[in-house]
């Protein structure tokens, strides 16, 4: 029960639901409210289908390039410890994905789907919590399941996000944003020094 917690608490914080919702305020800022909603739902179902094309197709890559399960926790930690990195100290999340914005009248897929919800971090994320050498495949089936449910849960905030941005304010939504990214680096660097600590031990 324990690293069920643990895991969904660390979707949360990759995912970023929160930080979702000025992104899609601002997409979505030309759409009446019925077409708002289906923007919201769609991103959402398109969100988690390309997770779960990663989850279901990142090992197969990973072994085809022969990559070594301590490469890849060393690297995904990396990567992941830059994405945090720019949530911390970058612009965030929400400003960063409101400038890409050029075309608001096709928003679903881009920038709401792909990188708000599912942003790079996260890919690596659920590669990462999917790994055939770390996990089994009930374990596998359990992280599926609970991406499934953080993804719900953005689409909830996001069919919400009008009310929540009233009460939490944008400043508020950009600081939940960076203790995010402060979370995740301390995750990121766990992951490099378990790589690290099992490359030696293999090595020594």
């Amino acid at each position: 029960m324990t690293e069920i917690i643990t895991r969904i608490l660390f979707l949360i914080v990759v995912i970023d639901p929160l930080g979702s919702v000025p992104v899609f305020l601002e997409a979505t800022k030309e759409l009446d409210q019925k077409h708002r909603k289906k923007v919201a739902i769609r991103a959402s179902v398109i969100a988690f289908l390309i997770l779960l094309f990663f989850i279901v197709v990142g090992q197969i890559i990973l072994e085809g390039m022969k990559v070594s399960l301590d490469a890849f926790q060393i690297s995904g930690g990396v990567i992941l410890f830059l994405f945090a990195l720019t949530m911390v100290f970058g612009e965030s999340k929400p400003e960063s994905e409101k400038h890409m914005i050029t075309d608001y009248k096709h928003v679903t897929i881009f920038p709401v789907a792909i990188p708000s919800i599912a942003s790079p971090g996260s890919i690596m994320a659920v590669v990462l919590l999917t790994d055939n050498n770390l996990y089994t495949i009930h374990q596998q089936i359990t992280t599926t399941f609970l991406v499934m449910i953080v993804v719900s849960i953005t689409m909830l905030i996001l069919l919400a996000a009008g009310l929540i941005q009233k009460r939490v304010g944008e400043y508020g939504i950009s600081v939940i944003s960076k203790v995010m990214g402060l979370i995740l680096a301390a995750y990121a660097v766990q992951s490099i020094l378990s790589g690290l600590k099992d490359f030696f031990m293999t090595n020594a």
